[in-house]
């Protein structure tokens, strides 16, 4: 079975089953209910939002369609989840995927302040180029000692979009109200937003929304998993660069 049927077979038969194992399908309580969550919500129990887990399923479905165009066109989606329960799980699918990623505190201005951001992340190329290189020997001590600290600092800052050389196409976001930040900026730039979000956060600012748990690992590993897969599977179905034509005299 080729890559693309395997991904459609897994999308369309068993995700809806290995979505409920993993409690996607749990909100948080209706005290917390953002009534632009309510057409996605299933039932009540216990005073707890339940999604509608097919109508999670179909969203998720669009979701990974969307981002295996995009890479399947050679365009950049960026990975943001900044909560300490997801960093991990968001660097990892990011890094399968080959995407840059935000998996700590996202920095104001990251889009609406690119060129600014992208000055740090030249600054970053150049210092960690010359230490790799071994050219920091012209520096004193003192000197390559603050470089190192600089180096360090601005890897725990922008190490995740190091090599973003341009805006993204999209962000894949977990936890969009706690990344509300991230998702304004890309809202103000159209900038498509999936996001991973539960009951308590505003669907209106998502333009492929995912509705379900954003705070059980189990639930961000299986979503988040999911998307880096898509994005693969685009990118193994994008079309082969084409050999330049040779000329002859």
């Amino acid at each position: 079975m080729q890559a693309t049927q395997m991904w459609d077979f897994f999308m369309t038969n068993i995700t809806t089953q290995i979505l409920e194992s993993a409690g996607t399908h749990f909100g948080y309580s209706r005290t917390r209910r953002h009534p632009t969550a309510l057409p996605f919500l299933g039932t009540v129990k216990e005073r707890i939002d339940m999604f509608n887990i097919d109508n999670t399923n179909d969203r998720l479905t669009a979701a990974s369609t969307f981002v295996s165009n995009l890479a399947q066109a050679g365009k950049t989606v960026l990975f943001v989840g900044g909560k300490n329960e997801v960093q991990a799980i968001v660097r990892a699918a990011a890094e399968r995927a080959g995407q840059p990623y935000v998996a700590g505190r996202w920095i104001g201005g990251t889009l609406t302040n690119f060129k600014n951001i992208r000055t740090r992340l030249d600054l970053l190329e150049r210092l960690s180029g010359e230490r790799d290189r071994g050219e920091l020997g012209k520096y004193t001590k003192k000197e390559r000692l603050m470089i190192d600290r600089q180096i360090d600092k601005l890897i725990s800052r922008f190490g995740g979009i190091a090599h973003m050389g341009s805006l993204p196409a999209a962000l894949f976001v977990v936890d969009t109200r706690h990344e509300h930040i991230a998702v304004r900026e890309a809202n103000q730039l159209n900038i498509p937003v999936v996001g991973l979000a539960s009951s308590d956060c505003d669907f209106s600012v998502i333009q492929y929304p995912i509705p379900g748990n954003d705070t059980s690992v189990r639930s961000v590993r299986t979503v988040s998993d999911a998307v880096s897969e898509s994005y693969q599977d685009g990118k193994r179905a994008a079309p082969a660069a084409q050999p330049a034509a040779s000329v002859t005299a």
